[in-house]
């Protein structure tokens, strides 16, 4: 960005100097640069398209809001105990943005959301604990899924390749990462390019609740037409 301002700042005095040469040379690199704007950043204007373009959180009956909170109380646990045993775990939430183009690998699951079944799979030595597990709705979809790293330099050194992971995907989704430390047992939550740590069983569920409970709309119900009795 700072090139791009200075270039623009070099080519508007070089138009009100009247230098002609400048200024043609400038206007064919614009128009090259714009080019290769587009292949060099093709991530980043694709994921500001799907900002842009994203539609709201899909919406559900009173019913099946029930059935998320239960999700989610099954998430919290399998957390919680997870890091109680001090094991490594790293949970996707998937929102409205797909995770399809990002992560690699994956065995297909697709059950219930269960504290057993999450706990399960991230035993050290079993053949799923080696990667995230994709939660899709309300439903476990993927396990031993692997992520792409965050890039950035402002995350602490002492964090390790699954809060590298967690940021990586939260800074290219809306997706809510959840990781359980292997060293500390410290729960942290990565969402929209930030990590939250430290968190307990009860501040991860208001924070789950929060992000990724969808709205309930109240089910209407077509009353019955009424016949009048007409008396004679």
């Amino acid at each position: 960005m700072k090139g791009l301002f200075i270039f623009f700042i070099a080519m508007g005095v070089s138009n009100w100097l009247n230098l002609y040469l400048m200024s043609w040379l400038f206007d064919r690199v614009a128009t090259v640069g714009l080019i290769a704007i587009i292949v060099l950043f093709q991530s980043e204007i694709r994921h500001a398209l799907e900002q842009i373009g994203r539609g709201r959180f899909w919406m559900i009956s009173v019913s099946e809001r029930r059935d998320w909170e239960e999700a989610i109380e099954e998430i919290v646990k399998a957390c919680d105990e997870l890091s109680q045993e001090r094991i490594g775990a790293i949970i996707v939430l998937e929102r409205e943005m797909g995770l399809k183009d990002i992560i690699e690998g994956g065995i297909r699951v697709d059950s219930l959301i269960s504290a057993d079944l999450l706990t399960s799979i991230f035993i050290p030595k079993t053949p799923l604990h080696d990667g995230a597990v994709i939660i899709k709705k309300n439903r476990i979809e993927l396990a031993a899924c692997f992520l792409p790293l965050s890039q950035g330099t402002s995350l602490d050194n002492r964090l390790g390749t699954r809060h590298r992971a967690a940021l990586g995907t939260a800074e290219l989704t809306d997706s809510i990462v959840i990781v359980v430390s292997e060293e500390t047992g410290i729960i942290s939550v990565a969402n929209n390019g930030r990590l939250t740590r430290y968190l307990d069983k009860v501040t991860l569920r208001k924070l789950l609740e929060r992000l990724y409970l969808p709205k309930a709309v109240k089910t209407s119900f077509f009353k019955p037409i009424r016949r009048r009795v007409i008396q004679h």
